[in-house]
């Protein structure tokens, strides 16, 4: 027991990520070993409020193993990014890490194996993700991902995310209640938790109130781009 709390202590604060493990390409099982540019192990990483969550998570689950993700969300920023991840988290077939990685705009130096660390463990059939928005407009970031992994989803909130993902419908009102003072839906029993959870402060602001021809303006601006992306991804999305 002695044993056990001191392993606890030690991972909490991030001195477990300092041993240099190998990581496999998780589509080729190759026995390749993935390190950072200038072949240096990854450094050890003291955890947030938010990653000794996700700690505490990967130590209570000992079972499976840490994956690259399957699917990035990758944005847009206010866009609804973080009340996704949550709402996602409910399924049993999704663990992803509640903090944003930012491992392929700012922490890309660190390496692969740094990365896959972060990562919460999973079984067979479940996926992986992570949340970091600002990849949308980090230039480097689809070479980055593509690098890594040709297979992985990336997200842009703009449809229905289950369907895109292939998971069973399971997420239902029963998960929500709607909470008065903040004035939107709250979560019930997030992972991990006992207790109901609703989103931080800077979200569910109002919409401001737009003059209508500016709205008119701003509809014109964008259709050609509309467009353009309807063709893109064979969805027509009604915009107009």
């Amino acid at each position: 027991m002695i044993i056990l709390f001191t392993y606890l202590f030690y991972c909490l604060n991030g001195y477990c990520d300092s041993l240099p493990r190998p990581v496999y390409d998780q589509q080729s099982n190759s026995q390749t070993r993935l390190t950072s540019s200038d072949g240096i192990a990854p450094s050890p990483r003291r955890l947030g409020a938010h990653d000794a969550h996700d700690a505490n998570m990967s130590i209570a689950n000992s079972f499976g193993s840490k994956k690259f993700p399957q699917a990035i969300i990758i944005g847009v920023k206010k866009g609804g990014t973080r009340a996704l991840l949550e709402f996602l988290r409910i399924h049993p077939d999704v663990r992803a890490v509640g903090s944003e990685p930012h491992f392929f705009d700012r922490f890309y130096d660190k390496g692969l194996e740094w990365y896959r660390n972060l990562m919460p463990r999973t079984l067979e059939g479940q996926i992986t993700m992570e949340k970091t928005p600002s990849y949308f407009i980090t230039k480097e970031a689809p070479r980055r991902v593509f690098s890594m992994s040709r297979h992985t989803k990336l997200i842009v909130v703009m449809g229905r995310v289950q369907d895109f993902l292939g998971l069973k419908r399971v997420v239902t009102d029963k998960h929500f209640y709607f909470n008065q003072t903040k004035g939107f839906p709250c979560l019930k029993k997030p992972e991990g938790s006992s207790r109901p959870r609703c989103l931080g402060k800077s979200k569910g602001r109002p919409h401001p109130q737009i003059p209508s021809e500016v709205l008119l303006r701003l509809r014109d601006f964008y259709r050609p781009f509309n467009l353009k992306l309807y063709q893109m991804t064979g969805h027509n999305f009604g915009w107009d």
